[in-house]
């Protein structure tokens, strides 16, 4: 009967663990790492630390650290935190700074930080598995077409977080005053699932209604787990 009463309890809090991230003081983290080529399987350790020991911070609500396909000297980590108050308190851990100061001696260009807030955020995302492609696309439309481009992006999540395949679907978007700046977190279950999701008919509408407002390149980088 204890037993059963650890297995609930846990069953409950993986329920819970995302619908924390879609509270509107819930912020989204897009971090985009390059490293020289030598130093790629450092990096690999580093980011892998580095995620295990955010995991643990007070108001982390999810961590993911990704190496891009084709490009392995390239990373990005997403991350989400109950609130900013929680995401500062982490910025100044210990873990936090020897981390950026390790990784400073190996990169190619300074990390690059996004801080979101919820666009649309999917409440029930599945468990990854081994095959699964992350997707992170990075949409920047001029200021004054901002609210054209969230025309565009709620009907795009609709219809991708049911879409075959789909293991998680969210949009961010960055803090002011750079609100034309979305962040795209997809992950499918295979390279399949993926290349199948980017003929529908929602996906290729909303590249076209998309692309004449775009203020720079539609930039999606497709990643997978770290591998050693």
């Amino acid at each position: 009967m204890q037993r059963l009463g650890l297995f609930i309890g846990a069953a409950v809090l993986a329920l819970a663990a995302p619908l924390r991230a879609q509270t509107a003081d819930a912020v989204h983290i897009a971090t985009y790492l390059e490293v020289g080529s030598a130093s790629t399987r450092e990096a690999v350790a580093l980011a892998t630390q580095y995620e295990q020991a955010s995991r643990s911070d007070a108001g982390n609500v999810g961590v993911t650290a990704l190496q891009e396909i084709g490009r392995p000297e390239r990373f990005v980590v997403i991350e989400t935190w109950t609130d900013q108050a929680s995401f500062a308190d982490h910025e100044k851990a210990a873990h936090t700074l020897d981390f950026r100061e390790k990784l400073s001696a190996i990169h190619r260009s300074p990390y690059d930080q996004r801080v979101n807030r919820g666009f649309a955020v999917d409440s029930l995302p599945q468990t990854a598995g081994r095959s699964a492609i992350f997707v992170v696309t990075h949409v920047d439309v001029p200021g004054a077409r901002r609210e054209e481009a969230e025309a565009l992006l709620k009907p795009l999540f609709a219809a991708s977080r049911i879409a075959p395949g789909r293991v998680r679907y969210d949009i961010y978007q960055q803090l002011e005053p750079r609100m034309n700046h979305f962040t795209l977190f997809a992950v499918w279950d295979s390279r399949r699932a993926l290349d199948a999701y980017g003929g529908t008919a929602h996906s290729r509408r909303f590249r076209e209604a998309l692309a004449p407002m775009l203020g720079a390149l539609y930039d999606e980088r497709l990643y997978h787990r770290m591998r050693p």
